[in-house]
């Protein structure tokens, strides 16, 4: 699995015995692109510490998950798991990205849906948000709280 996923052009996601492999389409790329481009812009203008980990692939073996954000982002430290990912949402369906997203422990995650942005921050809490497993849609980044959007 581990070789696929690096190598590949095609995003790898596998979470609960279930394996998701998807081609990038132009629409898609264009979306994610252009919001790390606006991020980007901002970490320099603020001056925020910032490690772009881009679409790597994540991985935890031991719990048999791993997947490839859009874009993701280590804010402050470089850390071995993102702060941030990025999914844009041109189709739906397939692996639940929340439930991915929370095995890996990734703090935040946003999601571009045509021209909506979404916000999931993750909560120590999980039982109050279980059917996001453990993730609350917020009006504003916590990770990035300089951020208006």
């Amino acid at each position: 699995m581990s070789d696929i996923g690096d190598r590949s052009s095609y995003r790898i996601s596998y979470l609960d015995g279930v394996l998701e492999i998807v081609a990038s389409s132009r629409r898609h790329e264009s979306g994610k692109t252009r919001i790390g481009t606006l991020l980007e812009i901002y970490f320099l203008e603020t001056n925020t510490e910032y490690f772009p980990t881009g679409s790597t692939t994540f991985r935890k073996s031991e719990q048999e998950v791993g997947g490839e954000p859009d874009e993701s982002y280590c804010i402050g430290t470089d850390k071995e798991f993102p702060d941030l990912a990025i999914e844009v949402v041109v189709i739906s369906g397939g692996i639940n990205r929340l439930a991915l997203y929370q095995q890996l422990g990734i703090q935040e995650v946003w999601f571009w849906f045509g021209d909506r942005l979404a916000i999931y921050h993750l909560r120590q809490d999980s039982d109050l948000f279980a059917a996001t497993f453990g993730y609350e849609n917020i009006n504003r980044s916590k990770v990035l709280p300089a951020l208006i959007h």
